[in-house]
């Protein structure tokens, strides 16, 4: 009797571990921005209008890096320097891969990680496709709204 429980109780042990194994896991989050809201302002940018994505990123004297140029020095410069370059692009998709990260600092404060699948289309119909890394630090706003106060995208050189 005790052989046959012991057999039982093994076999249930080993289920269990093969099961818990064969879960994927999860975007991390820690209560900040999710991956769902970062999306969100990834298909703004796949939309190629800056001016719609004001609404993402605090206003005023900011630090923000991008492909190219090296650097904004505001949201106002980065919004103006991004919609030069994205003029010559007539449809884009953007992904935020499932290694997505939020990592809560204080409670008003967070910071993301990302990397995100591009495909993009130029105006003369040269298709570019790329794996961008990406981190933010957003703050929480009175009315309970994330905007990003510092931004880093690059692209692996290749």
């Amino acid at each position: 009797m005790q052989k046959r429980l012991f057999t039982i109780s093994c076999v249930l042990i080993l289920s269990l571990a093969a099961f818990a194994a064969d879960k994927k896991p999860a975007a991390k989050s820690s209560g900040g921005p999710d991956k769902a809201y970062v999306q969100k302002i990834w298909d703004g940018w796949a939309g190629l209008d800056a001016s719609k994505q004001a609404q993402y990123y605090a206003q005023g004297p900011h630090t923000f890096f991008d492909i190219a140029p090296l650097k904004y020095a505001s949201w106002e410069e980065y919004q103006a320097g991004v919609a030069n370059v994205l003029g010559d692009y007539k449809s884009a998709t953007l992904a935020v891969n499932d290694d997505f990260q939020s990592h809560m600092v204080g409670g008003n404060t967070a910071w993301c990680t990302a990397t995100v699948k591009a495909d993009m289309v130029k105006k003369n119909d040269k298709r570019e496709m790329a794996t961008f890394r990406w981190t933010a630090v957003f703050e929480k706003q009175k009315d309970g709204k994330w905007l990003i106060v510092h931004e880093h995208v690059s692209e692996p050189i290749q």
